[in-house]
């Protein structure tokens, strides 16, 4: 048996497997049926393609393999909040989590395998980056997330948030091309607008967003308004400061018509005050947004916890009798680490789950 590393035949383009097939002298109008299990049937494997010949689905297992993604372990929450450990084809470990509410079903997918960001809150910040994740990869999250919806709760997938571990723009290319294949009619046809990607600020990415016409939400992970604050919590502000980040901003606006959220921890006795609530008002006018206020969950490797309610309660209300819409958003998944800044592996890679 030949020990060929198959090429992964997720990325091949349609034109790729025309290509292909017609070299093996094989029906060019195939790849398009071989693209559609793929990616709207969400096939895992060549045995599944049962309208193509078994001599087809040989060739291609001669050539191509899938970098499947599996569930390595999953935790429920007291809440109904599930953490999935998703393990990919290389014994890698990414988290994910299913976020079930009256109104929605969420998943939360990760971007990376880790994260080379270092904001001083984030579980995952404290890991190393191991490697971006590929669109299939991404996809992979999305379909078993959906499916662990539709099995607990009979409830379908609504929205995806890119808040797991990694930043999507250091993995632009593949987030996008990953968002192309879960939002179009080819592949798991969710609405754009039912997507959000959350960004810790890589103002020129933010820019690249905006002259790519992106159709999906945009959340900043800002934290601070203010960059001596900003620069301590989360350090990619020494090099994407508020001053570059609103510039972007404005242009991602300008370029797109699309309302951008603000999220906002609120640590105690770091930016919980009056003066703290002032300073995001202030940069809050720059493009329409809404604010989301973010309960801070405490991890092992940092000091900070969470604001007090009654400093939480006079924050928004400062922010809302300015005539901002803001909204707290209460923990979920606390109890399992699954919470906002809590996903880390503790697996080992390769190990048993």
């Amino acid at each position: 048996m030949s020990t060929q590393v198959l090429k992964d035949i997720r990325k091949q383009t349609i034109q790729d497997l025309k290509n292909f097939l017609e070299e093996k002298g094989e029906k060019g109008f195939r790849a398009k049926q071989i693209y559609e299990w793929i990616w709207n049937k969400s096939a895992s494997s060549f045995d599944e393609m049962t309208n193509l010949s078994i001599k087809t689905r040989d060739l291609l297992k001669e050539s191509f393999a899938f970098q499947k993604v599996t569930i390595a372990q999953k935790q429920v929450s007291s809440d109904k909040t599930i953490k999935v450990g998703f393990r990919l084809f290389d014994g890698n470990l990414v988290e994910g989590v299913l976020i079930p509410a009256d109104d929605r079903m969420t998943a939360c997918v990760s971007s990376q395998v880790g994260c080379s960001l270092t904001c001083k809150f984030c579980a995952t910040g404290y890991m190393e980056r191991k490697r971006n994740l590929e669109p299939g990869e991404i996809y992979d999250q999305v379909v078993l997330i959906r499916q662990l919806a539709e099995e607990h709760y009979n409830t379908p997938l609504t929205n995806i948030v890119f808040m797991g571990m990694g930043e999507p723009l250091l993995n632009y290319a593949n987030v996008l091309k990953g968002i192309e294949m879960i939002s179009s009619p080819e592949g798991l046809n969710m609405a754009s607008k039912r997507i959000t990607l959350s960004t810790a600020g890589v103002a020129k990415m933010i820019k690249k967003l905006a002259d790519d016409e992106v159709k999906f939400n945009l959340a900043l992970s800002l934290h601070a308004a203010n960059d001596v604050k900003r620069n301590e919590i989360m350090p990619i502000n020494e090099t994407n400061s508020l001053e570059a980040l609103g510039e972007a901003l404005r242009y991602f606006y300008k370029k797109t018509g699309t309302r951008v959220t603000y999220e906002y921890i609120v640590f105690h006795d770091v930016n919980d005050k009056i003066e703290d609530a002032r300073e995001l008002y202030e940069f809050s006018k720059i493009i329409p947004c809404k604010i989301n206020i973010i309960e801070y969950n405490p991890i092992a490797e940092a000091s900070y916890v969470n604001a007090k309610e009654d400093r939480i309660e006079k924050f928004r209300a400062f922010l809302e009798a300015k005539g901002v819409t803001v909204n707290v958003r209460r923990s979920r998944g606390k109890d399992i680490d699954a919470a906002c800044g809590q996903l880390a592996i503790k697996e080992k890679p390769g190990s048993v789950a």
